[in-house]
């Protein structure tokens, strides 16, 4: 099929009917992307939906995700078994007094930690759970908070692994004078507008103005009950705490210390970083003999476990992606909107456009280096700043991001916050959509 035109949009409303249906992410990815190959040849379509898992897992940057993730998982289970995580708890219950301060706290932690969403959704997600739980703060709530201060946030700093990457699209694209990519990138702050409407949304929400709404609503109703709001399949971390001696902070602070350190001196590789974290954990649990060496073996070998349905949802969603491209779907949409392209409408058309374009894909840094050297072009011919352009491009593979229920960002704050990834989704797109509605309207104004 060489111009599948709009029938490019079938294997993505397949997934998303069929997980809205179903409320589970793998099964409909996998159906969309069957279909997708059916569409693509009739014959073969077993063959080549293997061969794409084959290409997928043998793919460099899929390499990096598993081993990053797996680690990250190890590291996070070690840190739960040693009492840091209890002690790191403990320490805040005497700063958090009520449900209010809890996610304002968690808010807080997430605008920290913002080098990588990956290290976001995992550091913040895994952290807060049991304070959160302790004020019957809703599962689904925690995992809203963790995702909007994830990439939201990360595109927001100049430091971050998504402006750094954005900022080398810049200058490869003759948009930036080399080396002046990164400075590009800071005039266009302002003007990214979504991730500043969605870090904003979240005190509102916290402090009660901005109530809960929907299936979010439900959800807080339900721990407000005292009812677990847990929806992952693997279920609920139970801790056996055969640590030694009383919960220790430290045990808790040099792991994480290490990991934003490590990450940062890598020259923002979480790979990286969290392996040296993790060496350094083993090495310090160890001298304190807070758990033997067995148990720290087999507790990251259980951490890595827990990690395989976000790995198998994300390898599957990169498989979507390669059937999208295949099927040009970045193509056809950006073909559609050009014609209606005006200096006034290309903001918010840009905005939209893209926006669909990740959120369908569940591809954000692919969908930047497809869509920057068309539009930015477009964008000076028409005589519109090229910040703004560039704010409006960076904002719609933000929301992606963060909207899109198959989008690794997403799963792995679900991950974190044991809530299904349909779950997680489905519960915080009222407060994406109110964010997204309000950054389309600003570029409309712009």
């Amino acid at each position: 099929m060489e111009q599948p035109g709009i029938l490019a949009l079938v294997p993505t409303l397949v997934v998303i009917v069929l997980a809205v249906i179903s409320r589970r992410s793998l099964e409909p990815l996998i159906a969309g992307v069957v279909v997708g190959y059916a569409m693509i040849s009739t014959s073969g379509v077993m063959t080549k939906t293997l061969d794409s898992a084959q290409s997928v897992l043998a793919d460099g940057v899929m390499i990096w995700i598993l081993l990053a993730v797996s680690l990250f998982g190890a590291l996070t289970h070690l840190v739960v078994h040693s009492g840091g995580a209890l002690a790191f708890s403990s320490k805040l219950v005497k700063f958090v007094k009520n449900r209010q301060s809890a996610l304002l706290t968690t808010w807080v932690l997430g605008l920290v930690i913002f080098i990588d969403d990956y290290l976001n959704a995992l550091t913040v997600g895994s952290s807060m759970k049991g304070l959160t739980d302790k004020h019957k703060v809703s599962r689904p709530m925690l995992a809203y908070i963790v995702d909007t201060t994830a990439a939201p946030i990360c595109v927001l700093i100049p430091l971050s692994t998504w402006a750094v990457y954005v900022a080398g699209l810049l200058e490869s694209n003759g948009a930036a004078a080399e080396g002046m990519g990164l400075q590009v990138y800071i005039s266009a702050i302002p003007y990214m507008l979504y991730p500043i409407v969605a870090a904003l949304l979240v005190p509102l929400v916290a402090i009660g103005i901005m109530p809960a709404i929907g299936p979010m609503r439900k959800a807080e109703e339900k721990a407000a009950r005292g009812e677990s709001t847990v929806s992952a399949r693997g279920g609920e971390l139970e801790i056996e705490h055969e640590f030694k001696g009383a919960p220790n902070i430290w045990n808790f602070v040099v792991p994480v210390v290490s990991l934003l350190f490590f990450t940062w001196w890598f020259g923002i590789d979480i790979l990286l970083g969290v392996t040296a974290a993790l060496i350094i954990t083993l090495i310090f649990y160890g001298i304190q003999r807070v758990l033997t060496f067995n148990q720290m073996f087999d507790y990251a070998m259980e951490g890595i476990k827990g990690m395989l349905p976000a790995i198998a949802i994300i390898v599957v969603s990169f498989m979507l992606k390669d059937v999208n491209d295949t099927l040009m779907l970045t193509d056809f949409v950006i073909a559609a909107v050009s014609p209606i392209m005006t200096a006034a409408l290309l903001p918010a058309v840009c905005f939209g456009a893209l926006a669909l374009i990740a959120f369908a894909t569940g591809s954000f840094w692919g969908m930047y280096a497809i869509a920057l050297p068309i539009v930015l072009p477009l964008g000076e011919s028409l005589g519109v700043d090229p910040a703004l352009t560039i704010g409006a491009v960076v904002s719609a593979g933000a929301f992606g991001s963060h909207a899109c229920f198959y989008g690794d960002s997403t799963v792995l704050s679900a991950t974190a916050t044991d809530v299904e990834p349909m779950d997680h989704a489905i519960t915080q797109l009222p407060y994406i959509l109110i964010a997204a509605a309000v950054a389309l309207i600003g570029f409309s104004l712009l």
